[in-house]
This record gives C-alpha cells, sequence and structure tokens, in this order.
C-alpha cells in the first residue's frame, strides 16, 4: 500500500527531466524544423538543440557542405546552416539534387570535356532573378531558379553543354542559357505564348522551352522542342516534343546520362546518343552495337516525319587470329515501322566506304532514317570477305535496335482550325473554285526540310 502511495506522488516523467545524452540522442532524428521549434520549448532544450554536431548532418544533407568548406567559414555548424538558410531556404527541397548534379557534371567534365568547363558562368543572386521575373511577367519555378543559383548557365559557345548532334550536312550543338539571354527570348506570341527558352543551338536555331504557363495546351513548366505543324494554315500552330515535366527531372536525367557514360563523347562534345545494352550482337570475334537518337529539328507531327540517326560500332576481338582480318562488302537492312510495313535495302559498302577490320580495329559510322510513324526499328547484316582468303564471304549480325521518338502534343490551334474548317465546309460551297485551291495548296506540301530516304 506504502508502495502505491508513493508512486502516486511522483512527478510526471517530461523529456526535460531526460539525461543529456538520451535526449541529444532524441534530437539527433528531428529535422531541422522541429529542431527550430525545440529551441524555443524551455532553456534546457534551447541548450541542447544548439549542440553543434546536430546540425552538421543537416548542413551536410541540405546543402552538402564538407569538413573542410566549415573550417574555411570559422562558424558553427548551426551558424552556417541559418546562414545557408536565409540566403537560399526557399530552394531547400531542390537544392543539394541540383547542387550534387551541378558538381558531378563539372567533375566529369574537368576529365572528359576539359574546355567546356570554362563556359560555365557563376552563379547569381536573388534580386537578378527578381528583376528577370519582373521583367516577363511571369514567376520562374523554384527548381529553375535554384539551378542559376548554383549556374547562371554557359557563354553561347560551341560546344554547347546540353549535347551534340552531327552528321554529314547537319549539325546542332546546345547551349543552356543564362538567365538575361533566356529572359531576351521570352515568348508571348501565339503558339509559344509564357514560354521560357532553356537552351540555344547557334548553327540551327532550335531551343528547348519550358512553359511557364498552363496555356495553350502546355502543363505548367513543361519542356519541349517547338515543332511548327506545316499542314495547319494557322501560324500559331505549334507542337510539341516533350523533354520533361519540370527543369529538375529534366536537368537531373541529362547530366545523369553524362556522368555515367550513357551519352558518349566525342570529339571533346557530349552527344545525346542513347545506347541499349541490348543492342549488341557477336558474330565469330566481330561484335556490332548500335546507338540512336531522335532529332527533333528535321522531324514533324504534320505531316508525320520522324526523324533518327543511328550509330554503329563495328569491333573485333583483340585475341582474334591474324588471319580473321577482313573487308566490309556490302550491307543488309530490314526496316519495319510500328505499323508492321517492311521495307528492305541492299546497297555496297556502308556510307561510301569499305572498311578493314582486323583484330582490335574498331570502325564506327552515323547514318540516319525516317519513319512516318513514331516508332520503328532496323536489323540487318554486313556482308565481309577474308583478306587472307578471299573468296570466303560471311555474313555478321546487325542487332535489331527500336527507335521511338518522344512523347508529343498536338497545338491546340490546329484543333480548333480543324472544327472552324469542318463547320465551314458544312455551310460553304463544295465546287468553289477559289476554296478548291486554297484546300490543293494546303494539302500538296512539299516534304519537310531534311527529309532523306531510309538509309542514307
Amino acid at each position: 500500500m506504502a508502495t502505491s502511495i508513493e508512486l502516486l506522488d511522483l512527478e510526471p516523467l517530461s523529456l526535460e527531466l531526460l539525461p543529456t545524452d538520451p535526449l541529444l540522442l532524441i534530437l539527433s532524428f528531428l529535422d531541422y524544423r522541429d529542431l527550430m521549434s525545440c529551441c524555443c520549448v524551455s532553456r534546457r532544450l534551447n541548450q541542447l538543440s544548439s549542440h553543434d554536431p546536430l546540425w552538421r548532418r543537416h548542413c551536410k544533407k541540405y546543402w552538402l557542405l564538407s569538413e573542410d568548406e566549415k573550417s574555411c567559414r570559422n562558424k558553427s555548424w548551426k551558424a552556417i546552416f541559418v546562414d545557408m538558410y536565409a540566403d537560399l531556404g526557399r530552394y531547400i527541397q531542390y537544392y543539394a539534387t541540383l547542387k550534387k548534379a551541378w558538381d558531378d557534371l563539372e567533375k566529369y567534365l574537368a576529365h572528359h570535356c576539359p574546355r567546356m568547363i570554362s563556359s560555365l558562368k557563376e552563379s547569381i543572386q536573388e534580386e537578378d532573378l527578381d528583376a528577370v521575373e519582373a521583367q516577363i511577367g511571369c514567376k520562374l519555378p523554384d527548381d529553375y531558379r535554384c539551378s542559376f543559383r548554383i549556374h547562371n548557365g554557359q557563354k553561347l559557345v560551341v560546344p554547347g553543354l546540353m549535347g551534340s548532334m552531327a552528321l554529314s550536312n547537319h549539325y546542332r550543338s546546345e547551349d543552356l542559357l543564362d538567365i538575361d539571354t533566356a529572359a531576351g527570348g521570352f515568348q508571348q506570341r501565339p503558339g509559344l505564348r509564357q514560354c521560357l527558352p532553356l537552351t540555344f543551338c547557334i548553327h540551327t536555331g532550335l531551343s528547348q522551352y519550358i512553359a511557364l504557363e498552363s496555356v495553350e495546351g502546355r502543363n505548367n513548366y513543361e519542356i519541349f522542342y517547338q515543332c511548327p505543324d506545316q499542314m495547319a494554315r494557322n501560324p500559331s500552330a505549334i507542337d510539341m516534343f516533350i523533354t520533361g515535366t519540370c527543369y529538375l527531372e529534366w536537368f537531373t536525367t541529362y547530366v545523369n546520362n553524362v556522368v555515367t557514360g550513357g551519352y558518349p563523347i566525342i570529339r571533346d562534345q557530349i552527344f545525346r546518343y542513347v545506347h541499349d545494352k541490348d543492342c549488341v550482337a557477336t558474330t565469330g570475334d566481330i561484335t556490332v552495337s548500335v546507338s540512336t537518337s531522335f532529332l527533333p529539328e528535321l522531324s514533324s507531327v504534320h505531316p508525320p516525319h520522324y526523324f533518327f540517326t543511328y550509330r554503329i560500332r563495328i569491333e573485333m576481338a583483340k585475341d582474334a587470329l591474324p588471319e580473321k582480318a577482313c573487308q566490309l562488302d556490302s550491307r543488309y537492312w530490314r526496316i519495319t515501322n510500328a505499323k508492321g510495313d517492311v521495307e528492305e535495302v541492299q546497297g555496297p559498302g556502308v556510307v561510301g566506304e569499305f572498311p578493314i577490320i582486323s583484330p582490335g580495329r574498331v570502325y564506327e559510322y552515323t547514318s540516319c532514317t525516317t519513319f512516318a510513324t513514331t516508332s520503328g526499328y532496323m536489323e540487318g547484316y554486313y556482308t565481309f570477305h577474308c583478306l587472307y582468303y578471299k573468296d570466303k564471304f560471311f555474313n555478321v549480325t546487325i542487332p535489331r535496335f527500336h527507335m521511338v521518338c518522344p512523347a508529343f502534343k498536338v497545338s491546340t490551334a490546329r484543333m480548333i482550325t480543324s472544327l472552324n474548317e469542318c463547320a465551314m465546309d458544312e455551310d460553304e460551297d463544295s465546287t468553289d473554285t477559289d476554296d478548291y485551291e486554297d484546300r490543293r495548296r494546303i494539302l500538296d506540301i512539299p516534304a519537310p526540310s531534311g527529309r532523306c530516304p531510309h538509309q542514307t
């Protein structure tokens, strides 16, 4: 009975009565918001919440600060966190991801494309971004703003940071625009209303845009290549090849492809070829692998014309016998579109050459193809003859590789125009000569520039 009375007289247990070490352990699991709230509860919790090692984790998690950077600042971890939050707090959910992407990209470029590093611009301040918002009359997304607090894009140079592409008569290299150049290209014309350019190619004029408002059928902050509708009467009818749903996803996905070797480095430039690991075939001592890329600047939705380029690598094993050396004589392609239509192409050599393959040697070439459907695939074989036994011929398999254009959206202006034309068809006399001539001119449109045969 006495024991029960003694228990009733005990004060209720609270966190503040815990010893210091267990309490610090509990506080170490709190996020920075809760840790700051604890500072306002009591004097003891205020003292414990300011324990510097607690803030070390948050500085590394949110601001990616190292011990060396902390030493240079000559401040406590908490003081550094508070300073960083005062400057970059609105971007705290994006900063670490984008900072890591930029750091990884710089490290990779320093090793593989050193001259591209010098084209990067230093970060800008909040007032610079606020001034641009006032200039264009639109709010910039926070992930986009955050990236410019790390690097203000790059100079207009070649090669561009956002990848290159080269064919015999076509070259593209996209720069990541600085904020002032992007603001100068802000669009308010029909078809691209409230769109801000992210990239620019000096040679082709090609840009990727980010939609700052949900207008003309676009989602907020969607990123796309413009694609003029060549069959519409309305010049504001612009279709879109979608490349990202927001800046964070768009930029980090690209950087990941670069730093993991997904995009090859050719002549000190990043080429946006995508290689499927399954697109490899070995015949004897010869291995053939394929990577592909979609070219939006040479493609169109209306009329349907989807342009792809592919890069083929032919390699003979280093340990092959010298008498295995051979020369490529001809190629055979079987090309199938999304409808199942098949076209066969056969011809001498590749791109006008008859390469010799010997042990350890690699031969690479680039070619292109077009489809009237959004996807298709190619497969085939090369015919070689042995250099030591000239009457010996054999085929080397080219693995099947698929080409798929990115998701696209049809212009809302085209839909409106089509509805209006349908209404006019019901009301107007179909025998009108002028109307017939207009229709003939609209439908009888030449193929878009850059169109090429299935195998070039």
